[in-house]
């Protein structure tokens, strides 16, 4: 079991606000090369159209000193997720949590926004004092 990030409790509290059933903690894809752990699964009932949107968020509080080293990480980590969710559970559309300080300081840089933009990631934004989700970037 690999360890929980500092803002894992943080992004539980935020999805269940905002009325997501956590499924999942962690969600476990097991691979014949290996297990993987992602952070969080949960999925959350629209009464409109009687069917469940289903996630999976992988959590980064990117705490060390060189945040261009923890996004070329979680970078890869995301990739590799969402490779096995193709295939082991292809209706969980994947997230990649981060705090809004990061988010406002570093993902609006070129590096961020030209990797979101080639790779297709959907960032998760969250106030870690607040426990909310501040922007879904679908």
């Amino acid at each position: 079991m690999s360890a929980k990030d500092v803002y894992h409790n943080t992004v539980k509290v935020a999805l269940q606000k905002e009325g997501w059933l956590i499924t999942h903690d962690p969600l476990v894809l097991e691979l014949s090369s290996g297990r993987l752990e992602i952070d969080l699964g949960a999925e959350q009932l629209i009464a409109a159209q009687k069917d469940n949107i289903q996630i999976a968020v992988e959590i980064k509080s990117f705490l060390s000193p060189s945040t261009t080293s923890e996004f070329h990480h979680a970078l890869g980590q995301f990739l590799n997720y969402r490779v096995a969710l193709k295939v082991k559970d292809p209706n969980r559309v994947l997230f990649l949590a981060v705090p809004v300080k990061v988010y406002r300081n570093f993902f609006f840089g070129e590096l961020a926004q030209l990797s979101i933009s080639e790779y297709h990631v959907k960032v998760l934004v969250f106030d870690p004092e607040q426990e909310v989700i501040v922007q879904w970037n679908n």
